[in-house]
Parts: C-alpha cells; sequence; structure tokens
C-alpha cells in the first residue's frame, strides 16, 4: 500500500528520527530535530522555527495531552507521597498538610507540564505528525491506493 497525497506527492518514509532521541530533547525543552534551540519562547509558547536549525514547529498539535499527563503523574506522586506520610506519622498537624500538599503539587505541575509538551512535540516530529513530514507540503490529506 501506498500513500500519496492529493497533490500526487508520495509520503515521506518515518524511517530516520530516533523517536526516543526526539522524546528526550523535546523533554529538555530543546528543539528535537537539532538538540540545540529552545523549543519555548514562553512557559508554553511554543517557537515558531527552531532558532538553530530551523525546523518549523509553528504546526505542532500538543493540545490537551501534556495537562492529562502532567495530572496523571502528580496526582499519582502526591497521592502516594500524601498516604505514606499519613501512614508513619499521623500525629502530623492538619495545617502542615494544608500547606505542603498544596505547594508540592503545584511545583510538580509547573515543572512538568512544559516537558510533557516538549516530550509530545518531539513525538509527533519524530512520526512526521501533523505537518512534521518534509517532503509534504503543510496541509496535504493523505489517502492510500493499492498498488
Amino acid at each position: 500500500m501506498t500513500m500519496i497525497s492529493e497533490y500526487g506527492a508520495q509520503a515521506a518514509p518515518a524511517e530516520g528520527r530516533n523517536v526516543w532521541q526526539a522524546m528526550r530533547r523535546g523533554f529538555a525543552c530543546r528543539c528535537p530535530a537539532c538538540g540545540e534551540g529552545k523549543l519555548f519562547r514562553g512557559f508554553l509558547k511554543v517557537e515558531d522555527a527552531c532558532p538553530v536549525c530551523g525546523e518549523e514547529m509553528h504546526h505542532q498539535r500538543a493540545d490537551d495531552a501534556p495537562p492529562y499527563f502532567t495530572i496523571l503523574v502528580v496526582g499519582h506522586v502526591i497521592g502516594a507521597m500524601m498516604l505514606y506520610v499519613e501512614e508513619v506519622n499521623d500525629a502530623l498537624p492538619i495545617w502542615i498538610h494544608a500547606i505542603v500538599w498544596p505547594v508540592l503539587t503545584l511545583a510538580m505541575s509547573l515543572v512538568l507540564l512544559p516537558r510533557f509538551k516538549g516530550a509530545l512535540i518531539g513525538l509527533q516530529w519524530a512520526n512526521r505528525m501533523h505537518g512534521f513530514a518534509t517532503a509534504l507540503p503543510a496541509r496535504v490529506r493523505l489517502t492510500s491506493k493499492a498498488t
């Protein structure tokens, strides 16, 4: 089965881009292509293009996945820590719980959210998703034709 675009161009093969390396670079908030340029120009605002290699990033589609993964990880870690502390020392005053857990939750969320977004952008880049395919124009719908 061959992937043909509506313009008649064949889709670029997905080979040659290391998924784990791209996700690690994205997790480090670096360009998934070169690993040198900054991925974000603000807290969560993605650069339109890498300042070092020029790879276009404006067409990434992270959407709701980074907050979902952030909530999933932070909720499990903080929940387990709360249960552990309560099991070890159940005489701890409630005001300490009221201060410590919200602060830790906020801190972990602020640290992990841009990293999960970067890793997801790296995954999209490595799999040539959402316009990251270099051989095709930006807005091309692929159709399959049997050969």
